[in-house]
């Protein structure tokens, strides 16, 4: 029986026809490796089936025949967006395992670093927004103040997108004086033109009905999936890595923390225009605590783990002895097992790490926000219009990095 006939067969039989339509992976939306098969009831989704896996790199297989400082530029391919927080994030989870002390001047140090990394993150995400919904205009202004961060990032390490930024321990070098300079600087333009884009979309009438009701999930079911990051607050869970475990001295900041209600697009979106204010906020702290303490402290001096600075690897003998044995892998790693995580731009980043002593670990394990919020989109656009499962896609932050990695 042809396809023709199995149609007539049907609607003598009172059956309904739904038609098969793939989303990605080609579409621009699903960056070219998410496919989502969907049974569409004309242009209603009845049912979606995701598949991933298209970009899978074998990250944490990769990660287990590196030594342990090597693993960093690994990191950064995960969510490129903000990858300065995957880098702190695992020499975080390294230096629990090291049982190495940073220094409170390292520490607010980072914390300048990772804001300005969520502020990038969320440009990012929160322009897409706009742009998925017709308005150019905001994606296109915004990108400035995004291009601005990552000047900023390659005056502090060269790098501008995957930096491979700090070292265990701390930084590689000092942030120079150039980099503070661009800092102040993006600390007066950016509530200017940040307020600008806020204007065009926050009450624009055409935006708030393409994503209110848009793609919804309930605090219930955000939970069942494991949600974290903006996707969960925006149902209207408080949960904060930065506040509930703390670390880098987030505990001496003052900040709250955004939430919604509705667990839609349009809630996704203004929790994390709120998060950006909250970003500016904490920064502008860091620099005044970076202000009390010592000046030139960049790094926890422990020559075991830490590489040493050039200039002294080139002039002192015992410098360049730590630098072979670090670089060649020889430093001893003590065993152990630890989970570290931190509040990534899109969620909960973490790294479940085991060592038995080795130059390698034995076992690295990334706690992916994304794959795990991904698992929910066909719940979440169940019943939408088709249009709404680009927009739908789009605020919940998928990074193709991240997710098969």
């Amino acid at each position: 029986m042809n396809v023709n006939q199995s149609v007539i067969e049907q609607e003598k039989a009172g059956e309904k026809q739904y038609s098969y339509l793939n989303l990605g992976p080609t579409h621009p939306a699903t960056h070219g490796i998410f496919q989502n098969v969907l049974k569409m009831d004309g242009e209603i989704i009845v049912e979606a089936e995701p598949t991933i896996g298209y970009i899978h790199r074998a990250f944490e297989k990769l990660a287990e025949r590196r030594p342990f400082y090597q693993i960093t530029p690994l990191t950064d391919r995960m969510n490129y967006c903000s990858s300065p927080i995957n880098n702190m994030g695992w020499h975080m989870t390294v230096e629990k395992l090291l049982n190495i002390e940073i220094p409170k001047r390292v520490q607010y140090l980072r914390v300048i670093i990772m804001e300005l990394s969520r502020i990038s993150d969320h440009i990012i995400c929160n322009t897409i927004i706009g742009q998925d919904t017709g308005a150019t205009t905001g994606f296109l202004y915004l990108f400035q103040m995004r291009e601005r961060i990552y000047e900023i990032f390659e005056e502090i390490c060269g790098a501008r997108l995957t930096t491979n930024i700090g070292r265990i321990g701390g930084l590689e070098r000092d942030i120079p004086q150039k980099a503070w300079e661009k800092i102040d600087k993006f600390l007066i333009d950016f509530p200017i033109a940040f307020q600008e884009f806020s204007n065009l979309l926050e009450r624009n009438r055409i935006f708030m009905d393409r994503t209110i009701n848009c793609g919804p999930i309930s605090a219930e079911r955000a939970l069942s999936y494991s949600f974290s990051g903006p996707n969960l607050r925006a149902a209207g869970v408080d949960y904060d890595v930065r506040v509930m475990t703390p670390y880098s001295s987030y505990e001496e900041f003052d900040f709250i923390i955004p939430v919604g209600t509705n667990g839609d697009t349009y809630d996704r979106f203004m929790v994390r225009q709120e998060e950006m204010w909250q970003s500016l906020s904490i920064i502008k702290q860091a620099i005044e605590k970076v202000k009390k303490e010592p000046a030139g402290i960049y790094s926890a001096r422990v020559p075991e783990f830490c590489l040493p600075p050039k200039e002294e690897v080139y002039n002192d003998m015992e410098a360049l002895i730590y630098h072979f044995k670090i670089v060649m892998g020889e430093t001893e790693i003590p065993k152990g097992e630890v989970y570290h995580c931190v509040e990534g731009g899109n969620g909960e980043l973490g790294f479940y790490l085991i060592s038995d002593g080795g130059r390698t670990p034995f076992r690295l394990q990334f706690r992916r926000p994304c794959f795990i919020y991904y698992q929910a989109y066909p719940e979440m656009i169940k019943g939408s219009m088709l249009s709404d499962a680009v927009i739908t896609m789009s605020s919940m932050n998928v990074i193709a990095g991240e997710l098969d990695a």
